[in-house]
């Protein structure tokens, strides 16, 4: 029996997330695939001390949540410097970055919502 297009005995599927394959951005910053379909796409973003995302658009509402170290979120031009466990919501198509502003490394869960189709644009 088909279920959302995968079989029934592999619907519980585990991801390591610092295993999971790179992909390369316009950032050239470490970014991590963790899970993707046609409704969303979710992402590790780690930054070590002094690297940024460029500042960007994408065409999707997008959430990210700082698991790791203390982060500089940048939205609409305001910055706010975040700790673990914040949830920033950004609206689409408004510019946005994510800065690694410390001296220790730094990781985002990224979830775009719908999966996006078209690109991002860097500013």
């Amino acid at each position: 029996m088909e279920t959302n297009n995968w079989i029934e005995e592999d619907l519980m599927k585990t991801i390591q997330a610092l295993e999971a394959p790179e992909v390369q951005t316009p950032h050239n910053v470490n970014v991590r695939k963790l899970h993707e379909t046609d409704h969303v796409a979710v992402m590790l973003i780690t930054l070590k001390p002094g690297e940024a995302l460029k500042l960007h658009v994408t065409p999707v509402d997008v959430f990210f949540y700082l698991l790791e170290g203390r982060g500089t979120v940048e939205i609409a031009g305001e910055k706010q410097t975040v700790v673990p466990n914040t949830l920033i919501p950004s609206p689409a198509r408004i510019p946005h970055r994510l800065m690694n502003e410390s001296d220790a490394l730094v990781r985002f869960l990224v979830v775009k919502t719908p999966k996006q189709t078209e690109s991002s644009r860097v500013l």
